[in-house]
């Protein structure tokens, strides 16, 4: 375990290597991507040629416009604060990188930038860990000590679980957020299955999907027989990696899970941000923020 003095350094270094990249690349679009939970009432005043029938208030206008013939509307306006929930799979297979860095520390990268994204238009931001049980819930504040504490959480929190399980951490998001969020799920989603409480929780939230692939999850290299250990479960298999046949049942298998996860994201509605330990994770955060600007009609 590194010491706290390298720990802050650490995070630091993480701090101004994104701070420059969301100023960037988001200049402007997270704000108008993602709106506030939706309209507060602020008042009720006498109807105006204009207004909506809809908004008419029908108990206020019995009680005080009868005399004099007015009808009365509720005034709105939109609520602008929005509370951004990170929900980060900490699992022992997130600790897996091939090239410099592990799924886990990916997802650091990419919720720093979201963390400071939402503190820079003063909205709450909080996280939730998870493995195959719900690790650590800060509950979405703002400020940026705040946004610095929740990095530090996801590089370095030390889970009891080894395993993964979607389907109850967002289960227990549900429970705990009273109030419509935008959620950000960091996973390898090398979970049991999850489709019930995916799309519940699309409905009561903005969900976003964010899966975490490494390229030597994808392919196995010819190197002979090897014996592999699950990083979740423990267990040891021995593989015949010179055999063609073996290599094939092997990519056709990840290759069916990652469609099947597509398929399932896009029947609850959910938008997919695939990240991978391999690639900058800039071009697929700005692509969703792009697509996300065109199905609002919002001008690029």
């Amino acid at each position: 375990m590194e010491d706290t003095k390298e720990i802050l350094s650490r995070i630091r270094r993480l701090e101004l290597r994104t701070r420059a990249r969301v100023e960037a690349a988001f200049s402007g679009q997270y704000r108008s991507i993602f709106k506030g939970r939706g309209m507060n009432f602020e008042e009720v005043r006498e109807y105006q040629p204009g207004d909506e029938v809809r908004t008419i208030e029908w108990n206020v206008t019995a009680r005080l416009g009868e005399a004099r013939g007015e009808a009365y509307v509720k005034k709105f306006t939109e609520e602008r604060e929005l509370s951004v929930m990170l929900v980060v799979d900490i699992s022992r297979s997130g600790d897996f990188g091939s090239v410099d860095r592990s799924k886990r520390e990916v997802a650091a990268e990419v919720a720093c930038v979201l963390a400071f994204s939402a503190i820079r238009n003063n909205d709450r931001v909080g996280v939730l860990l998870f493995s195959d049980h719900v690790e650590l819930y800060l509950p979405p504040r703002r400020g940026r000590r705040h946004a610095l504490r929740i990095v530090r959480e996801i590089l370095f929190f030390e889970g009891k679980g080894r395993g993964t399980d979607v389907g109850g951490a967002l289960e227990r998001l549900n429970r705990l957020l009273r109030r419509r969020s935008v959620v950000f799920l960091f996973s390898d989603f090398q979970s049991p299955p999850f489709a019930r409480p995916l799309g519940l929780t699309a409905r009561r939230h903005d969900l976003v999907a964010l899966p975490l692939t490494d390229p030597r999850e994808e392919t196995l290299p010819d190197i002979g027989t090897v014996r592999l250990e699950d990083a979740e479960s423990g267990e040891l298999l021995e593989v015949a990696t010179s055999d063609k046949r073996v290599r094939k049942a092997f990519e056709d298998g990840v290759r069916a899970q990652a469609e099947a996860l597509a398929s399932e994201l896009r029947k609850a509605g959910v938008d997919r941000v695939p990240l991978r330990t391999d690639k900058d994770w800039l071009p697929a955060l700005q692509s969703f923020f792009k697509n996300r600007e065109r199905r609002a009609g919002i001008a690029v």
